[in-house]
């Protein structure tokens, strides 16, 4: 694990080729009269910049998209920034953009995703088994096949005999070490398929075994029937829709996700680090990663210390 403020962190820019000057840049594609079609404009500098750049930066997730449909519209921001409109696909190597993200954030969920960029990517892992924040509102008296607010209403039941203090004490269970079903509708795959894109076709899919989760801290932050709101710090593998289901169930009623946000993954939080989509530009990005390399970020101690 790299030492605070290290200019080796492996969560900094890694490294940007400075490439031709000013005037190279503004340079216009040359064509040679009597040769069309075979000229070919070369590949821009600010697009060799942009292909120099390695580490980890966060960029904002708003609801409704996939975290796969964030990275592409994020690629094609900056390829488009960089002078490539339209990708030719027999450059497609000399076009494309190194990009992956930390960790699948649901559709309807908004919040802190993590982004790697060239060598960045091979960072991502630890993203993926680091602790996260989350503040979730789930709705008491309705389940629903999806355990959160995009799926269809499967159960109702009462919850008005559920207290404040009823929900404190049964939160308690929920802190710590614990075993945890994963939803049906996840990321998890079965045969090379993720299990909601099975479940969208019409396959029968079992559920996956509990498996060890690890929630390290857990706050009810408000409590407005049928509404109430989480503050959660979990780690690797943890789902947000199981606990709200989950804790339904142990409330003797029922519940789903009504809204879900992620605050922080790893070191990234939304408030300091998360890009919006108007900041999806080369500059902005520079500026965050050389943020984590002149070691504004700590270190994250390892999870089992944690």
């Amino acid at each position: 694990q790299p030492t605070h403020g290290s200019s080796q962190s492996q969560w900094s820019y890694l490294g940007l080729r400075e490439e031709e000057g000013e005037h190279q840049q503004r340079k216009s594609e040359t064509s040679m009269a009597g040769n069309l079609g075979s000229t070919v404009a070369p590949v821009s500098s600010s697009l060799s910049r942009l292909q120099a750049l390695n580490g980890l930066f966060a960029v904002y997730k708003k609801q409704g998209p996939t975290s796969a449909d964030v990275l592409n519209a994020l690629k094609e921001a900056l390829l488009k920034e960089a002078g490539v409109q339209n990708p030719n696909p027999r450059k497609r190597r000399k076009q494309s953009l190194k990009m992956g993200h930390g960790g699948t954030l649901d559709s309807a969920a908004s919040g802190v995703l993590v982004v790697g960029v060239g060598n960045g990517t091979k960072m991502l892992s630890t993203m993926l088994t680091g602790s996260k924040k989350y503040v979730a509102v789930g709705e008491l008296g309705k389940a629903t096949d999806t355990l959160d607010a995009t799926g269809s209403v499967i159960l109702e039941k009462d919850f008005e005999h559920i207290t404040r203090p009823d929900v404190e004490a049964k939160l308690k269970a929920f802190t710590g070490d614990i075993m945890q079903v994963p939803p049906l509708y996840s990321a998890l795959k079965k045969d090379g398929q993720r299990l909601s894109v099975l479940l969208k076709k019409g396959h029968k899919v079992e559920a996956k075994p509990a498996r060890p989760v690890t929630v390290y801290n857990l706050t009810l932050l408000e409590f407005k029937p049928p509404l109430f709101t989480l503050d959660i710090e979990c780690g690797g593998g943890f789902y947000v829709r199981s606990l709200v289901d989950d804790l339904g169930k142990a409330l003797s009623s029922c519940a789903h996700v009504k809204e879900l946000t992620r605050t922080k993954q790893g070191q990234f939080t939304l408030q300091e680090h998360a890009l919006h989509e108007e900041q999806w530009t080369l500059e902005h990005i520079l500026q965050s990663l050389q943020c984590c390399s002149e070691g504004e970020l700590e270190p994250e101690p390892p999870e089992a210390e944690t």
